[in-house]
């Protein structure tokens, strides 16, 4: 058993797959049109190819409700991972990407929390050792 998908709940689609790849840097692997919605997976560019992340559209009334409570409570609804926090806040600052919380050294790890633009908190994270 391995991860393969990993999804991200999101309040528009198109929105969203212009944040995750013009901002963040996401790279765009599929994108299928199915109805009124549509299936699209993203990939890191330094990551694995065979991990994707996926743009999930919140029209199930469970999952707007489970995005709303975590984005009110201050709960990030998933991490990523990178080298340098201090240069990606920066970068992602010139973006004119918000954030809840600056770099913070939180342990073993530095955090930082941003809004993704599309309902969601995402923790970006550097581990310190």
């Amino acid at each position: 058993m391995k991860i393969k998908l990993n999804s991200i709940i999101v309040e528009d689609q198109d929105r969203a797959l212009k944040f995750y790849t013009e901002v963040l840097g996401f790279k765009k692997k599929h994108d299928i049109p199915l109805g009124e919605y549509r299936w699209i997976t993203l990939v890191s560019p330094e990551g694995p190819d065979d991990i994707e992340l996926v743009l999930e559209p919140n029209a199930n009334p469970a999952a707007k409700t489970y995005q709303q409570a975590l984005f009110a409570q201050g709960i990030p609804l998933t991490a990523f991972e990178v080298t340098d926090l201090k240069a990606e806040f920066a970068r992602l600052k010139e973006h004119q990407v918000v954030f809840t919380k600056e770099p913070t050294a939180a342990g073993p790890v530095m955090i930082a929390v941003l809004s993704d633009t599309c309902g969601n908190l995402i923790q970006l994270y550097q581990p310190l050792l």
